[in-house]
């Protein structure tokens, strides 16, 4: 009986997420850190690229170190729609609504700043933004384009009910960003950490349908269940204590557009210094933008690429699609020469997952990934991994 309920969880969650992720814009702004991907991946002018799109914040990254072509690549159109809007604003935008919309994530005009962009945008793009515009208002509930999308509603929804413990909380969440020093990060944390684990907090991160607006597959929960000894809920907090504590929080842009809702002028990402955004009006054509999966991509863009940057989506492949998962590999070494680098995240400790007709092929780095991920400013990833072909 009990493996049977187990089973129509299982599916249950399975259809949620799909449905989630079928209907939904999910990222607003990307959860991988670009600074350790763009030591990992050494571009030049020579680079290649084929990347998961995601909210296209690490694309516009890369783009800094001058790469030759940024295929980002994504099956969800509506994050390839956000990555093509950002796009648009720098070659018709101005820096100050630029900043407004995704620094403060928040613009009083964004429907007079959006018709003047509009006629840049290809037609899903635009059909999608049409009717999405309005994330940008600073009016309503939620007052921020960083508080829409799924995982953005998910963060919403997780500061309302924060702050719904009481002004303590608050003040100490608003003081931990205000820190100066890993020794008073590392205070605060301890004091504040005592109010986010009541029960509240435990029961929050085992709903199903949050973990699926946060994008996190069953998959991955199940690699987090059978590798962390505390399970999710001491994952997650084993991960927040690590990237609260000993990780600089005044440079911690990911965690700060969550808490607040925006961007310090200090703390943004770098596609979003105004001292970048006329770098940006030229060098956004290197970026192709294309709405299929990495196997179909590759099957019709076949070439030699010198960088692939896959994110986490190989954790669902490992369970749910093996054969897939092997296809992507032989596609990625049909189209890559010796030297081509791969980088990719997982929830899990480490890479056994990949196939291992793929791992005979391929040398990994941990001598250069371990030391950099204990300074990943995200920290939730279980494990960071840079493979070269052989």
């Amino acid at each position: 009986m009990k493996r049977k309920m187990m089973k129509v969880f299982n599916s249950g969650y399975d259809l949620l997420f799909k449905k989630v992720h079928k209907s939904k814009l999910i990222y607003n702004a990307c959860w991988e850190d670009p600074r350790i991907d763009r030591k990992l991946l050494s571009l030049d002018m020579h680079s290649r690229m084929v990347v998961i799109t995601s909210a296209g914040c690490n694309v516009l990254d890369y783009l800094l170190d001058s790469p030759s072509k940024i295929n980002a690549v994504d099956l969800n159109p509506r994050q390839n729609a956000l990555l093509k809007l950002k796009i648009a604003f720098y070659k018709k935008g101005e820096y100050g609504d630029f900043s407004k919309m995704f620094g403060e994530g928040r613009h009083k005009k964004f429907d007079k700043v959006y018709k003047n962009i509009r006629h840049d945008l290809d037609k899903m793009s635009a059909e999608f933004w049409d009717n999405k515009i309005s994330y940008f208002s600073p009016d309503g509930l939620k007052k921020t384009f960083y508080h829409r999308g799924t995982a953005g509603t998910a963060a919403w929804l997780f500061m309302f009910c924060l702050f719904k413990a009481g002004k303590g909380v608050r003040n100490l969440v608003m003081d931990l960003f205000e820190s100066e020093s890993l020794e008073a990060q590392g205070a605060i944390y301890n004091e504040l950490e005592i109010e986010l684990w009541n029960v509240f907090l435990s029961n929050l991160v085992k709903q199903p349908l949050l973990m699926a607006m946060l994008g996190v597959p069953r998959p991955q929960i199940k690699l987090i269940l059978d590798g962390h000894p505390g399970g999710l809920e001491g994952y997650i907090k084993d991960k927040m204590r690590h990237v609260l504590t000993e990780v600089p929080i005044w440079d911690n842009y990911f965690w700060r557009v969550y808490v607040h809702g925006a961007y310090s002028e200090k703390c943004r990402p770098l596609y979003l210094k105004e001292e970048n955004f006329s770098f940006y009006k030229d060098a956004v054509e290197k970026i192709n933008v294309h709405t299929t999966s990495i196997s179909k991509f590759l099957r019709k863009n076949p070439s030699v690429y010198t960088h692939y940057v896959l994110l986490d989506h190989q954790d669902w492949m490992a369970y749910h699609e093996p054969d897939a998962l092997n296809e992507e590999w032989n596609l990625i070494f049909k189209n890559s020469l010796p030297g081509t680098k791969v980088l990719f995240r997982s929830a899990s400790s480490n890479a056994d997952f990949i196939p291992e007709s793929a791992r005979k092929l391929l040398r990994f780095r941990p001598d250069l990934t371990e030391p950099l991920h204990k300074h990943d400013r995200v920290g939730t990833y279980g494990s960071l991994h840079l493979a070269e072909v052989l």
